[in-house]
């Protein structure tokens, strides 16, 4: 991995590149979510992978407004005060996933450090209200790390999508930086709960270019492993703005090839890493 001193080429190279969306499928749910005013962040985030994973039937919403409590330095949310909690949206989120017939839904938020609950009881009712709407559709909730605690985890928990996420995000040493309120040890805690609690697979992704080494990256996998994690997604991280931290290094795909092999080779079930993987890349195949 290169140094922090590294001079990026004025372009982005050429591996980040991507076509745009085309299909019938996707046409069809983008007119869907025009039509209903839908949220996915999918096109809130102009996720590059948007065309495959709605063509394949996998989509992500996020829930819990569109304002965190917490302002992390890679992430392009906005932060403040967050509006009060809609408890219609739980209807509103199966709603959306029925009209676009989606088979696999990704659900995530915000960080609602507000809230006594951490957000946690919408979370479980839009769970619920998902699998009366949609008893077809599978399941993954993204979740924060509602500060450790257990109470609200075991919300999730009880309500038991088939993959209960939470994202590590970066290497130990760069998590104060990168993730400001948040706890490397106190993830790896939520991630290790969730597996001796529930019967559910587990899933954490990680971003680099922030300035990791390799050594490091490794260590990060293996602290994932041993809080028994199945799957874990590697991707170039990418500043949203120019406040934002910088990238320090354009990762090359021969290097995530690399770490998709350690990753195995450390017992994981499932490891999707390349340049433009995202949390929910390619979700539906983390199923098998």
């Amino acid at each position: 991995m290169a140094e922090e001193s590294v001079v990026l080429p004025y372009k982005k190279p050429e591996w980040l590149r991507v076509k745009l969306p085309v299909g019938k499928k996707y046409i069809k749910l983008r007119n869907i979510v025009d039509k209903y005013d839908l949220h996915t962040i999918c096109t809130s985030g102009s996720c590059p992978n948007m065309g495959e994973c709605w063509g394949e039937g996998t989509a992500t919403f996020m829930i819990l407004g569109n304002i965190c409590t917490r302002s992390c330095g890679f992430c392009g949310v906005k932060t403040g005060k967050p509006s009060a909690v809609d408890w219609a949206e739980p209807e509103k989120v199966a709603r959306s996933i029925q009209l676009m017939e989606i088979k696999h839904a990704v659900i995530t938020s915000v960080d609602r450090d507000d809230l006594t609950d951490g957000g946690s009881i919408i979370w479980a009712e839009t769970v619920k209200a998902i699998r009366r709407a949609n008893p077809k559709t599978t399941l993954e909730t993204l979740i924060p790390d509602f500060r450790g605690i257990h109470r609200n985890i075991d919300r999730l928990i009880e309500v038991a999508p088939e993959i209960i996420s939470h994202n590590l995000e970066t290497v130990r040493r760069l998590t104060r930086e990168v993730r400001i309120q948040a706890k490397y040890d106190r993830s790896l805690e939520v991630l290790r709960y969730i597996k001796d609690n529930g019967q559910v697979r587990t899933k954490s992704g990680i971003m680099l270019g922030l300035g990791e080494t390799e050594e490091e990256v490794i260590e990060t996998l293996q602290d994932l492993r041993n809080a028994k994690v199945d799957i874990v997604t590697i991707g170039q991280y990418l500043q949203p703005t120019k406040k934002h931290l910088p990238v320090k290094d354009y990762v090359s795909p021969d290097q995530f090839k690399k770490y998709e092999e350690i990753g195995l080779q450390l017992g994981f079930r499932h490891v999707e890493s390349g340049a433009l993987v995202r949390s929910s890349y390619r979700a539906h195949k983390h199923l098998k």
